[in-house]
């Protein structure tokens, strides 16, 4: 009977392209968090339209900021994945990790010595365990967290940046007898998940915050976990058939032979020592020609090869035989080789190979013929493997898995005929003054205190706040009418008595051709016939340092005395205004994320934005006095527009919605519809504002 022939057997890695392709299959990538940077800072100003009724006007709030704060995060990718499974004896199987920085500013990840951090199970041993700094494997230039004397603090510099990644390969061997379906598993870090505040245990991968910056809450680690299984290798099953016999000596006798891979990797070929270049490399069935019989004849299935031996049947048949494609004369071969190609597919087999043989003539017929064939390949570890015709002994073999993310009525005279002596009549001189149009207004109090509120041109304050200065000198022109309300013609002085620090006042009696500044001291007379009235143009100016959107404005009484009577005289204010809608933002934090302080702005914490707007005028008057009340107003809060950068870091809260006080209607300021959670523009169409009159828009927006 022949012996079953072995070579030694040897370990290897998978090739290069298994490699990568198994790196592809378990690669993914993770699931960045979106939290915006520590650090950055948040800004809002609100911007406003509104209408005096005949002039649009824009307007700013003041710009509130708030600072995100530093809040740690670590994410370790895959949690519960799995790699290829392996076989037993296999080496350099490699579990790659991602370890990202989860949090919101740039930290360093903290892992203990001596590879402490990865936790193992099943039948491996951990070989070598780095990160991966050079991005291709494991190699010269990588990071060792095994063999690690000290807590290993990477990277050095520069720090890891938020949503930065790294990758750590963790390689272990399989043991020799491990059994299949044997379950592996490597873990690296203890935590409970990813994200979770850090409790110092000695197996944990956690953040480290850098010298000098400043921490919301806790330092942060997390966990990843790899599984896999052992699996059977390739496995070579030969079978043979032949007649049972009796059969003459002298007849022939076939065998044939079925060659099956029923492991789950694909057979890799051998090499016969001395055989032809082109022929000697393959998955092998060879076959012995039984003693006391001699060859005839050899049919093999398409797609295999032939090959043939004269060497003894002491001889190794894959290191010792000699080999050939040419058939030699039928007596002297001694054992025939099926090349059933490169590879043999899990599961595949190849069937109907046949060798006849004529059993001799002159033997004793009492002894049986015997037959014996074997198979030899290779497994993925390397390792030769074979089996042997009616032998239920398999061969497991290894394989390598590299894994590398906003009134007057005008009295007649009557006539007389004749001549008469002119009879005096005592002369009383009054007057009224006041807005244009109105020189009867009546103000909050009296006919002294009637007004004209009016604003500088629009683009004299366009897109100010409250926080900002004219930046140049501006004036406002206010027609206000006087009427000659005495018994007979009277000529007016006009003076200006009260007049804003640093303004100018000056009046014009012929339709603003010509001025004459009153401020100061000065006058200007305007004569007015008895029963008459006339307009005149107050000019007042304001120096470039005044304030915008001043509350009450600036007030100049323009004073007219009659020359008739210098006790009667009438007032009116002209009233000027930079402005008069004003928007005031202000900011709150409401953190219930549970990291940091109840006001502390971490991610997930909800900004509160307040916008006050108001009517910054003085409104009271009776009929005749010009109030400014602003209409049309509509806020805009847009998220993208500079300084605004709120759309990009926060997201929209939607419960409770946004609101305004004054029942404005708030919609999203893109689509013009509903808000949502994707809005990053607010519009709230506020209506009429009426002079003092105050509103609040509220709304709030999540830090990512």
């Amino acid at each position: 009977m022949n012996k079953r022939h072995t070579s030694p057997t040897r370990l290897r890695a998978l090739p290069g392209v298994l490699l990568a392709l198994a790196a592809l299959c378990l690669t993914a990538a993770p699931a960045l968090g979106q939290a915006t940077s520590g650090g950055t800072t948040i800004s809002n100003q609100a911007a406003a339209t509104y209408s005096d009724g005949t002039n649009s006007y824009s307007v700013t709030s003041n710009t509130v900021t708030v600072t995100v704060a530093n809040v740690a995060g670590l994410t370790i990718t895959p949690d519960g994945g799995s790699v290829p499974t392996v076989v037993a004896g296999q080496t350099n199987v490699d579990f790659t990790f991602t370890v990202t920085n989860s949090g919101n500013f740039p930290t360093q990840v903290r892992f203990p010595a001596l590879g402490s951090a990865i936790v193992t199970s099943g039948p491996i041993t951990v070989t070598q365990a780095v990160i991966d700094v050079t991005g291709n494997g494991l190699g010269a230039g990588d990071t060792d967290i095994l063999g690690n004397a000290s807590p290993l603090l990477y990277p050095a510099s520069p720090y890891l940046a938020r949503n930065a990644s790294f990758t750590v390969v963790v390689r272990v061997s399989v043991n020799a007898g491990a059994a299949a379906g044997a379950p592996i598993s490597v873990t690296l870090g203890d935590a409970s998940g990813d994200n979770v505040a850090s409790n110092n245990s000695a197996a944990e991968v956690r953040t480290s915050v850098p010298s000098g910056t400043t921490l919301t809450g806790s330092e942060s680690e997390a966990v990843g976990s790899i599984t896999t299984s052992v699996e059977n290798d390739a496995q070579l099953r030969l079978n043979l058939s032949a007649p049972a016999g009796p059969v003459a000596l002298g007849s022939n006798v076939t065998y044939t032979w079925s060659l099956d891979n029923t492991g789950a990797r694909a057979v890799a070929p051998r090499t016969l020592t001395n055989a032809p270049a082109g022929s000697q490399t393959g998955v092998f069935v060879i076959a012995p020609v039984p003693s006391r019989t001699t060859f005839s004849s050899v049919t093999p299935p398409a797609g295999v090869t032939v090959l043939y031996s004269t060497s003894a049947l002491t001889t190794d048949p894959v290191t010792g035989a000699v080999w050939t494609t040419v058939a030699p004369p039928p007596g002297s071969v001694t054992r025939v080789a099926f090349n059933v190609g490169a590879s043999l597919a899990p599961g595949a087999s190849v069937a109907n190979m046949q060798m006849v043989v004529t059993v001799n003539t002159g033997i004793n017929a009492s002894l049986p013929l015997y037959e014996i064939g074997d198979a030899f390949g290779k497994n993925n570890v390397n390792a030769s493997i074979t089996d042997q015709s009616g032998d239920a002994v398999t061969n497991k073999g290894d394989g390598n898995a590299d894994f590398n993310e906003p009134r007057f009525g005008v009295d007649a005279l009557s006539a007389t005929q004749g001549f008469q002596l002119p009879t005096l009549l005592s002369q009383v001189g009054a007057v009224l003054f006041g807005p244009s149009g109105a020189p009867a207004a009546v103000g909050p109090t009296s006919n002294n205190d009637d007004y004209t509120n009016k604003s500088v041109a629009p683009a004299a304050i366009a897109g100010k706040s409250h926080l900002d200065q004219l930046g140049a000198i501006t004036s406002v022109d206010f027609t206000n009418t006087v009427q000659n309300t005495g018994n007979a013609d009277d000529t007016y002085t006009f003076t200006a008595p009260t007049v804003p620090a640093g303004f100018t006042v000056a009046l014009s009696t012929n339709g603003g051709t010509s001025f004459t500044t009153l401020s100061g001291g000065g006058s200007t007379t305007l004569a007015v016939a008895y029963g008459a009235s006339a307009n005149v143009i107050v000019r007042v100016t304001a120096p470039a340092t005044t304030a915008v959107l001043q509350s009450g404005g600036f007030s100049t009484l323009v004073r007219a005395t009659s020359g008739v009577t210098p006790a009667s005289s009438n007032d009116t204010f002209d009233n000027y205004y930079t402005g008069f809608l004003k928007l005031v933002k202000s900011v709150t934090v409401d953190n219930t994320t549970g990291v940091g302080a109840a006001t502390d702005p971490v991610p997930g914490a909800n900004l509160v934005y307040t916008i006050t707007y108001s009517n910054v005028s003085v409104g009271g008057g009776g009929a005749g006095c010009v109030n400014l009340v602003a209409s049309s107003v509509v806020i805009s809060e847009d998220g993208s527009a500079a300084p605004n950068n709120w759309a990009s870091t926060t997201t929209q809260v939607t419960s409770p919605a946004p609101a305004d006080s004054g029942g404005g209607a708030v919609t999203d300021g893109n689509t013009n519809g509903a808000v949502t959670a994707a809005t990053s523009f607010l519009k709230d169409a506020a209506g009429s504002v009426n002079p003092g009159a105050s509103r609040t828009f509220t709304f709030r927006r999540r830090i990512n």
